[in-house]
């Protein structure tokens, strides 16, 4: 099986090379939110979201995931990367809600999934988990059902908030 940091490389290569044909824009994040695998995890992070226009976006972060597993603490850290699509056109609300395909990975597990996002800042994604050989987070298994639900806050946002 694959390990962590060979996943990360072609994620990485992918991804800078599709942003690589064009000019894209970019953007700073911060990230909370719930992530559901096998057990209940705190998230907290950052993303960079990139764009050339509004009807394809691409993401990546990397993020803590914080949790109790087997009345322990454990955190783990977390890579992703998100493509956000939207091709409608002419709606009078433009562009609110972004289909997302994507995928995240820890040192644990590797998992793909899809969602929905509001505004691009309001994700709620499911998908199943690959554990990476045989690694375990306190003794469970880190494989299966795996849900999401963050919340992505602009830094421009928050400057503009405290100005």
């Amino acid at each position: 099986m694959m390990n962590f940091r060979t996943v990360v490389a072609a994620m990485s290569l992918f991804l800078l090379s599709t942003l690589v044909k064009a000019q894209y824009t970019m953007h700073k994040m911060i990230s909370v939110g719930y992530t559901y695998q096998n057990q209940s995890f705190g998230e907290i992070g950052g993303k960079l979201l990139f764009l050339k226009n509004d009807d394809v976006i691409y993401r990546v972060g990397g993020s803590a995931m914080m949790g109790s597993v087997d009345s322990k603490f454990a955190i783990m850290p977390k890579l992703q990367a998100d493509v956000l699509l939207n091709f409608e056109k002419n709606v009078d609300f433009y562009h609110s809600y972004y289909f997302l395909a994507g995928v995240e990975g820890t040192n644990k597990y590797i998992a793909p999934k899809i969602g929905v996002t509001l505004f691009g800042m309001l994700d709620l994604t499911g998908g199943y988990a690959f554990p990476i050989g045989d690694t375990r987070l306190n003794g469970k298994e880190m494989k299966g059902l795996n849900i999401n639900f963050t919340l992505n806050v602009p830094t421009v946002f928050i400057h503009d908030m405290f100005k």
